[in-house]
C-alpha cells in the first residue's frame, strides 16, 4: 500500500478514535448529568477512571505490539471502544455508566497515540520519525472534528444516541481502517548492531547505560502530563481569574489548537534534522514561557497561549520520537507502553489535584506550581543532552 494512503487511513482512524472517546466528555458530560440526574462529578469521574484504565494496560499493550505488531491491537481497540460506547449509551444506572467508561479506557489505552506510535515504530523501525510526525498532524484535528460532530449528534439524538453513533463509527469505520490498512505481518523486530539492554536492566545511570535516560524521559513525560492536564481542564477558569469575560476566554483558549497544528507543520519541515531531545527541549521552553507569561499577568495572553500551544504541539512528536532516538527500535513498543503508564495515570489524577489547588490556594498559586513544574521539565531535558548523538542505549 502506498505510504500516503496508509498514513491517511491511519490518521483518519486516529482522528475518529480520539474524537469519539477522549474528547467526548467535553460535549456530552453536562447533558448526561442534566438528563439522568447523576452528579456531574461522577459523570466526569467515569472519564477519569477510563484514563486510569488506559494507563494500567499500557505496558501490556506495548509488549503485545512488539510481539504481534500493531494491526491486531489497534483493530481490537476499535472493537473495545465500540462496545464501551454502546454500553455508555445504554447504561441504565450510574455504576454501569462508570463501568462502561472503564471499558472505553481499555480501548483508549490500546488505540490512541502511545499504541499508534508503538505500531509505527514496529513497522518503520528507526525511520519512524516521519510517520509519527505526520500522524500527529492528523491527530491535531481530532477535537476540530469530534466536538462539532458530537454537538450535532447531541442536538438531534441526545447523549445516548450520540454514544451509539460513536460506537458505530468505531466499529464500521475505525476498525476497517486498522484491519485492512495495517500490515498483516509486521517486519521482524529490528535489532541493533550491538545488543542493547532493556532500560530497567541497566546500571546506575551513568552516561552509557539506559536507566538514567529512561528515568529522565519517564519523569519528563509525567511532569508534562501533569501540567497539560491541569491547563487543559482549568484554562477557562484561569483566564477568567484574569478578569477576562467567558466569551473572550473561550476565544483565547481556541488559539491553543491551531498553535499545536502549526508548530507540528513547522517541525515537519524545519525540525527534521534536530535530535528529538532538542525538539523536546524547545517544547519545554515554549510551555514554560507561555505559563510564565500567564503567571506574570502581562497583557499578552494571546501570545502566552500561542507559545504554550506550540510547545504542546511539538511535544506530541517528541513524545514518540525521543524514546526511539535514545533507545533504538528494538523493544520500542514495549518501552512506549512503560513510558505511557505514569503519564496517563498523571493525566487522570491531575485535573482533580488542580481543582483542589485552585479552591484552596487560588489561581496565582496554582499557576506558580505549574510554572515551577514546567521549569523543572526544562532542567530534565538539559540533563538529557549528554546522551544526544550517542548510539541507541
Amino acid at each position: 500500500m502506498p505510504y500516503w494512503i496508509f498514513i491517511s487511513a491511519f490518521g483518519t482512524a486516529q482522528i475518529l478514535a480520539w474524537g469519539t472517546s477522549y474528547y467526548m466528555p467535553a460535549v456530552l458530560a453536562k447533558a448526561t448529568a442534566l438528563e439522568t440526574g447523576w452528579p456531574l462529578t461522577w459523570v466526569v469521574g467515569g472519564f477519569t477512571l477510563s484514563l486510569l484504565a488506559a494507563g494500567l494496560i499500557s505496558p501490556k499493550v506495548g509488549r503485545t505490539i512488539d510481539e504481534h505488531g500493531g494491526r491486531p491491537v489497534l483493530a481490537a481497540s476499535a472493537v473495545v471502544l465500540a462496545i464501551g460506547l454502546a454500553c455508555l449509551g445504554m447504561a441504565p444506572s450510574l455504576p454501569l455508566y462508570v463501568a462502561a467508561w472503564i471499558v472505553v479506557g481499555v480501548g483508549m489505552g490500546a488505540g490512541l497515540y502511545d499504541a499508534a506510535f508503538a505500531a509505527l515504530g514496529r513497522i518503520y523501525g528507526a525511520a519512524a520519525r516521519g510517520p509519527i510526525t505526520t500522524l500527529t498532524l492528523f491527530g491535531g484535528f481530532a477535537s476540530t472534528v469530534g466536538w462539532p460532530l458530537g454537538a450535532f449528534l447531541l442536538e438531534r439524538y441526545g447523549w445516548r444516541g450520540t454514544c451509539l453513533v460513536f460506537a458505530g463509527i468505531n466499529l464500521f469505520v475505525v476498525f476497517p481502517l486498522y484491519f485492512f490498512g495495517l500490515p498483516k505481518r509486521p517486519p521482524a523486530p529490528v535489532a541493533h548492531a550491538q545488543p542493547a539492554a532493556s532500560p530497567d536492566k541497566q546500571g546506575s545511570g551513568t552516561a552509557g547505560d539506559g536507566r538514567g535516560p529512561f528515568a529522565l524521559v519517564a519523569l519528563a513525560l509525567t511532569v508534562n502530563a501533569v501540567v497539560t492536564a491541569v491547563i487543559s481542564v482549568h484554562l477557562i477558569t484561569i483566564l477568567q481569574a484574569r478578569d477576562i469575560a467567558l466569551a473572550a476566554a473561550v476565544g483565547l483558549g481556541a488559539l491553543v489548537g491551531p498553535s499545536q497544528v502549526g508548530a507540528r507543520f513547522l517541525e515537519m519541515f524545519f525540525g527534521r534534522n534536530l535530535h528529538p531531545v532538542h525538539t523536546m527541549l524547545i517544547s519545554t521552553l515554549l510551555v514554560a514561557a507561555g505559563i510564565g507569561l500567564l503567571l506574570a499577568h502581562l497583557p499578552v495572553v494571546a501570545l502566552a497561549l500561542i507559545l504554550y500551544g506550540a510547545g504542546m504541539g511539538i511535544r506530541s512528536i517528541a513524545r514518540g520520537t525521543m524514546p526511539l532516538a535514545l533507545f533504538g527500535a528494538q523493544g520500542y513498543a514495549t518501552l512506549m507502553g512503560k513510558l505511557a503508564m505514569p503519564s496517563l495515570l498523571a493525566s487522570a489524577l491531575s485535573p482533580s489535584a488542580g481543582a483542589w489547588l485552585i479552591d484552596h490556594w487560588g489561581v496565582d498559586a496554582t499557576m506558580a506550581v505549574l510554572f515551577a513544574l514546567s521549569v523543572a521539565n526544562v532542567a530534565l531535558m538539559l540533563w538529557l543532552l549528554p546522551w544526544v548523538g550517542r548510539r541507541p542505549i
